[in-house]
This record gives structure tokens, C-alpha cells and sequence, in this order.
């Protein structure tokens, strides 16, 4: 069994979406003057790897931490589109994915992380291919880009009024390259949000 961290460390250095607020780490207490550590964090929920909620761009008032934690744990699926632009739907996709799978898109798009060019130029799934995707009762997206379309957000909502999560800002996909067995997991925060930070995990089984 081996695990591979598919999400990116946080800091305050760490860059957000555009128009979104920065990520405020402070260092409040400190060892050696007051005799333990304790840190505060200030921030969105759509920081670095992160996942979206059906609240977040939908009516629902479902918070992430109402959702089993199934919904964060199950087969992964890597679908290689590197260097592809626009991820639309292929026939081939139809035998590889099944109900309940959790879904990856590699396109290589990270290798931009953390320019500006990440945010302002990335690729988009297309709406058929988000269909296609609520068609086959997936779980849940991750994506090596920070969001699925622009807006009005189109995709976001195809997936997210379909109960299907939206896992963003994934990193470390080209370990997958190859790799036909594994288990992804990303589970939230508990927390009563439209969204959550996630340490997201591939499994590998032997």
C-alpha cells in the first residue's frame, strides 16, 4: 500500500482565486516568550485543494459537513488529457468510469501553479462532458486547475445540483500516469460551509 499527497501546501504566500481574499497565517504565541505554540488562520474555503459543495453555486442550504463521509472515499479514475484545453466527452470514457467512481483530470496545468497564468488561462470541461459525467452517477471531480469553466459557471452548477463535489487545485497527478488501481480520499472539514480545505490522498492498492 502506498499513499501519493495530491494537494498543495498552505501559506501565506499561497494564491487564491482572483478577487478572494488572501490566507492569513499568524504565529500568536510563541514557545520561547510564552511557552507554546498556537497559531490563527484567516481564509476562504476555496484555498489551495479544496473541495466545493452543491451550496456553493446552487439553492441548496446544505452544508458539507450534512454530507456522509462516503462521499469523500471511492475509486479513482485518472483521466489523462494532458495539455488538452478543453476536456470534452470521448466515447473511450463510457468503459472507464462507473457509478460512484471519484474522477481525475490531469491536463498538466499545474506546471503554472502559482502564476497568475494558473487562474487566468486554464482549461475548462465542457458542458456535454459534465453531463456525461452526471449520466454515469460520479461521486465527485478533482480537477489540477482551479475551476471547471468561467463564468456564469455553467459546469459548476451541472455538477453540483447533481450532488457530484467539485475537487479543485489538485496537485501530483503525473503519479498516477499508469496507474489503473487506486482509492482517492479527500475529506473535508466538519465544518458548516459551502466548501472546505481538504488533504486530498490517492491510495494505491496492490
Amino acid at each position: 500500500m502506498r499513499l501519493i499527497d495530491l494537494s498543495y501546501p498552505l501559506a501565506n504566500d499561497s494564491p487564491v482565486y482572483p478577487s478572494d481574499p488572501p490566507l492569513i497565517i499568524k504565529h500568536e504565541k510563541e514557545y520561547d516568550r510564552d511557552g507554546y505554540n498556537l497559531f490563527t488562520i484567516t481564509t476562504t474555503m476555496h484555498v489551495g485543494t479544496h473541495l466545493d459543495a452543491p451550496i456553493h453555486l446552487t439553492e441548496s442550504q446544505k452544508t458539507i459537513d450534512e454530507y456522509p463521509i462516503d462521499c469523500f472515499f471511492g475509486r479513482g479514475i485518472l483521466i489523462n488529457a494532458y495539455g488538452e484545453k478543453v476536456i470534452d466527452y470521448q466515447k473511450s470514457y463510457e468503459n472507464m468510469i462507473k457509478s460512484q467512481d471519484c474522477i481525475l483530470i490531469y491536463t498538466g496545468h499545474g506546471e503554472h501553479y502559482p502564476s497568475t497564468k494558473y487562474f487566468n488561462d486554464h482549461p475548462i470541461i465542457t458542458n456535454e462532458m459534465a453531463q456525461f459525467l452526471v449520466e454515469q452517477k460520479v461521486k465527485l471531480v478533482g480537477i489540477d486547475f482551479p475551476s471547471p469553466d468561467y463564468e456564469p459557471y455553467d459546469v459548476h452548477k451541472i455538477l453540483l445540483s447533481n450532488d457530484i463535489f467539485l475537487l479543485e487545485n489538485v496537485c501530483n497527478l503525473e503519479n498516477l500516469l499508469g496507474i489503473f488501481r487506486f482509492k482517492l480520499m479527500c475529506f473535508p472539514l466538519k465544518v458548516k460551509a459551502e466548501a472546505s480545505l481538504v488533504r486530498a490522498v490517492a491510495l494505491l492498492e496492490d
